[in-house]
């Protein structure tokens, strides 16, 4: 797929805000400082789109982001960040289980993990959780660029054989670099192959 427009929508504080449209999303999440802002910006061409920041958990809202005038890339709150108030985690606890498990136009669920790490328990948790609530997901490891070329598939074969411990079946994974752009086409193949698997199905 070839990104030739990419275009900021507006942002929401809560999911029965976003845009009324019919046309496909694709969020991404992860924990904060996960690269998330810097993958969407890898993904799209546009080195500003989603603005990156040194400080975790910068996005509070939902974003959206119309890509080509066709789908919408969703840039949604990390979660995870143990350094904000009781209350503003739940607030951002309950704004993302409301998207992911309510938005219709929710076509797919990217969650991010940093291959560098072992896995995280809250990670742990949230793929758990999307997966028994049936959301249609897949992962996306980041950082590729941080560790040394023979190192990258070690890592995400070990964290694979882990989620395999209590997964029948595994999503599909992609293995990415901000820096490189490593995986970039195979995440927007992958989008693409979705969005062009819905229009033959409203044929």
């Amino acid at each position: 797929m070839k990104i030739k427009s990419a275009e900021y929508k507006g942002s929401s504080p809560r999911a029965d805000m976003c845009p009324k449209t019919d046309i496909p999303e694709y969020a991404f999440i992860g924990r904060s400082n996960v690269g998330k802002s810097s993958l969407i910006n890898m993904l799209t061409g546009k080195s500003k789109l989603a603005m990156t920041s040194s400080m975790p958990g910068k996005t509070l809202l939902i974003n959206h982001f119309l890509i080509n005038e066709q789908w919408y890339l969703v840039d949604l709150p990390g979660y995870g960040y143990a350094q904000r108030g009781k209350k503003e985690m739940e607030k951002l606890k309950n704004l993302i289980n409301y998207y992911v498990l309510e938005r219709e136009q929710l076509t797919c669920l990217f969650v991010l993990i940093d291959v560098r790490l072992e896995p995280q328990k809250k990670d742990i948790e949230f793929l758990n959780f999307v997966g028994e609530n049936g959301v249609p997901f897949a992962i996306i490891f980041t950082k590729a660029d941080k560790l040394k070329k023979q190192q990258v598939q070690p890592a995400v074969d070990k964290y694979v054989k882990f989620l395999k411990q209590s997964w029948e079946e595994l999503p599909p994974y992609f293995v990415t670099s901000s820096e490189s752009r490593l995986g970039r086409e195979e995440v927007l193949d992958y989008i693409e192959n979705i969005n062009k698997a819905i229009k033959e199905d409203k044929a």
